[in-house]
Formats: C-alpha cells, structure tokens, sequence
C-alpha cells in the first residue's frame, strides 16, 4: 500500500471513531470532509480494511441511501445488521429506515 493510500485510511479511520453511538455516515461523507470528494470508493476501500482495527465502528458507515453495502465484509454478513440494530438504528431489506435522522455529518 502507498504511504499515501495509508495516511488516508488513517484519516478515514479517525474520522470514523467519531460517529457517534446510535448514529451512520456514508463513504462520500466522509471523503468529502477530508477535502478528497469524489473519493468515497477509497473510503470504502478503508472500510474493507477496518477489520485490522477493531476499534474502527466500521458498521456505521453506508452509501448515501442507507444501504448496507458493506455488509458482505463482516462475518457472519449479517453482522453489521446486528451490530446497528444493537445502537436502535432501523433496518429494513439492508436498508437504514429512519437514515435522515440517524445521520451523523462529520464536522457538525
């Protein structure tokens, strides 16, 4: 991995230890906050790589819909479900219901 690739997981990673108990962001959130817009692939890609830091809430992290489409990188896959079900975030077909309320916007 690129030094750079890795000082921005880093950023990606402190960034998410922020979200707040009971709360999600999306990938684009979080990249548009460290000034790389556009880059919510790479966000991802951090996120596919959270499971070497557990103390990254990985699972609070969604695309820009709700959807839990990083769900097939927990094990068992319905992990993440499990895991915001637990801070009361409603979940319905791998889709946060009441995304609107629950989203957290770094930053603010």
């Amino acid at each position: 991995m690129a030094a750079l690739e890795e000082s921005f997981y880093d950023k990606v990673y402190e960034v998410t230890r922020k979200i707040p108990f009971g709360k999600v962001t999306s990938y684009g959130a979080i990249a548009e906050f460290l000034g790389r817009k556009g880059s919510a692939r790479m966000v991802g890609y951090a996120m596919n790589n959270a499971g070497n830091h557990p103390d990254v809430p990985a699972h609070r992290v969604v695309n820009r819909n709700g959807l839990l489409t990083g769900k097939h990188h927990f094990s068992p896959p319905d992990l993440m479900n499990q895991l915001l079900e637990n801070e009361g975030i409603k979940i319905e077909n791998d889709k946060i219901i009441n995304f609107k309320e629950v989203f957290w916007k770094p930053g603010e």
